[in-house]
């Protein structure tokens, strides 16, 4: 349905996208991950047509985008990073606003903004100002703006950020639904690993301006099953502690996390004992070990050595 050969684009003598190709089905829900600086908002914007490769193509049901933009204008919805609202003006009034500019007008238009307020759950609050909602309710009526003219394709660029955990689950649910059960193909990136396991059936991960690994998360997985994650809770933080278990020979990589420490190890190498010897040297309990397969998180820090936020 959409897909994209080998774009670049070059900012002032940097590579901002260097050689991305991609493909999503129809129906699809994909997601696309890296961290700040990979590439993913400039790849958005070429798909969008708001952005000209510096080379490349983008084709939607085999045909160019760049050739004729019109043809995805008509069928993409975009979710934008920013709040893209009036703020004086009420949700009602914004979709309107936005309606007109996609050529509704009329009883269609109406019905419209009915549809998509439902959807989104504000149907009750549309006549109230937007700068009064909640920042989870300004992220809800950004995708029903988005949503208006019905579109095939809907980009969604870390619609989630900032925003309770309420609203966040309602958007979560909602993009399911329309993936699942409306079949509408939706492009998701998000700094929020849980949400990409959660909703996409693919997944890209970009650094650096290129993508470095793509598949369904059983594949991406599948390049740690060689290994395991051991989760250590601790009584108290310990810098020295973390530095030398990082510095073990037989730990592939450790992580500070907000109770202790996440360690990655070769799937059945005996290291708890010498981990627990070490601890206890530093004189640091661990109150709690848990040991798992690896996520789809540990893939990406794998990958790319960075978390998501950095």
């Amino acid at each position: 349905m959409l897909e994209t050969e080998n774009l670049q684009k070059v900012f002032k003598g940097r590579k901002a996208v260097d050689g991305v190709s991609f493909y999503m089905d129809k129906g699809e829900s994909v997601g696309l991950l890296g961290p700040n600086g990979a590439g993913k908002s400039t790849t958005i914007s070429m798909i969008s047509s708001l952005v000209k490769p510096t080379s490349g193509e983008v084709r939607l049901h085999g045909q160019s985008v760049l050739k004729d933009p019109g043809q995805i204008r008509r069928v993409l919805g975009v979710v934008p990073q920013e709040i893209a609202l009036y703020q004086e003006l009420t949700a009602y009034e914004n979709l309107k606003f936005f309606g007109r500019i996609y050529g509704l007008k009329g009883k269609e238009l109406e019905r419209r903004i009915q549809e998509v307020l439902e959807l989104v759950g504000l149907i009750d609050r549309q006549k109230e100002v937007v700068k009064t909602y909640s920042g989870g309710m300004q992220r809800r009526i950004n995708i029903a703006a988005a949503m208006l003219h019905s579109p095939e394709i809907l980009i969604m660029d870390e619609p989630t950020v900032g925003i309770d955990p309420q609203s966040r689950s309602h958007i979560l649910e909602m993009v399911r639904e329309l993936n699942r059960e409306k079949g509408l193909s939706v492009l998701y990136t998000s700094h929020y690993m849980e949400e990409v396991e959660r909703l996409c059936d693919r997944v890209y991960i970009m650094d650096h301006g290129q993508v470095i690994a793509a598949g369904t998360k059983e594949e991406l997985k599948s390049i740690l099953s060689g290994e395991e994650t051991i989760f250590i809770e601790l009584d108290r933080h310990d810098r020295d502690l973390f530095e030398r278990l990082q510095a073990h020979e037989g730990i592939l990589q450790a992580t500070e996390t907000e109770k202790g420490l996440k360690l990655l190890v070769p799937k059945g190498k005996r290291l708890l004992g010498e981990i627990f010897h070490i601890s206890d040297s530093h004189k640091a309990q661990i109150v709690n070990v848990h040991v798992q397969v690896p996520t789809l998180e540990d893939v990406f820090l794998h990958l790319t050595g960075r978390k998501l936020r950095d």
